[in-house]
């Protein structure tokens, strides 16, 4: 009996949880994402350790510097404002794992894509279900404009739909503890009823800043997050098609 050896490389684990997979990812969009917010280039490639670990110092060492508001006084062009309000202190410590974040998901992002076109040459067997207590988790097809939409309406509700349940419980968790220190609920009722000089002084742009490369993470990567596994689905049919069944050259008997 010949025996089959086991896949080198895998191009999917499901688990109850989320399904990890690699795909051709441009390497410059991933880099933006993490200078946009350190760890959202990571938490795009499934490395959630790294991931959460850089987007807990950027919140924490953000805040004691004060980088946020730093930023937008230098946008309003008050400078000297923007260079008080700093922590020098702290600063000292932002830079350098700043700059690792960005360089780190963009050297995974080019190693990941190589894995990919080996792992693709390969052409393991991907499974397509994973039962078990908590979770049922099936490769299937998905409405990429739905996930976004659904992203559109609460953060995480989108990566929900696609299964991706760490993600998307962090991601709602984290928007959540945002906007309220950002006190953004009461800013938008302020700017609902008129009081516009009230929302002004009631937002704290400190937090609120955090908040559009938050949703900018979030609209991509429920996106993207869909086609990916969309095309997955059809590789796993095609993959088991291609082992199970007879090849259109077959000779059938007459």
């Amino acid at each position: 009996m010949k025996l089959i050896p086991p896949a080198r490389r895998k191009r999917a684990h499901l688990s109850q949880f989320t399904t990890t997979h690699i795909h051709l990812r441009h390497p410059l969009v991933v880099a933006f994402f993490s200078f946009s917010f350190p760890g959202f280039g990571n938490l795009m490639q499934h490395r959630y350790a790294t991931a959460f670990i850089l987007i807990v110092w950027e919140l924490f060492i953000n805040t004691k510097a004060h980088v946020n508001t730093g930023i937008l006084y230098s946008l309003l062009g008050d400078f000297e404002k923007a260079k008080a309000v700093l922590d020098e202190r702290w600063l000292m410590f932002y830079v350098a794992i700043y700059v690792y974040g960005i360089w780190d998901s963009y050297r995974g992002s080019v190693d990941m894509n190589k894995l990919y076109l080996l792992a693709d040459r390969e052409d393991a067997p991907i499974p397509p279900i994973r039962i078990g207590v908590w979770d049922i988790n099936y490769l299937d097809k998905r409405e990429p404009w739905l996930a976004l939409a659904w992203s559109v309406l609460a953060p995480g509700l989108g990566h929900l739909y696609v299964h991706k349940v760490i993600t998307g419980l962090f991601v709602f968790a984290f928007t959540i503890i945002v906007s309220y220190l950002a006190h953004l609920p009461e800013a938008i009722i302020d700017t609902l009823t008129g009081r516009f000089d009230e929302a002004v002084r009631t937002l704290n742009m400190q937090w609120a800043l955090y908040l559009p490369s938050i949703y900018s993470f979030i609209f991509y990567d429920a996106y993207v997050s869909a086609v990916e596994y969309n095309k997955l689905f059809e590789k796993e049919l095609s993959n088991y098609l291609r082992r199970r069944c007879q090849p259109k050259q077959f000779p059938w008997p007459v």
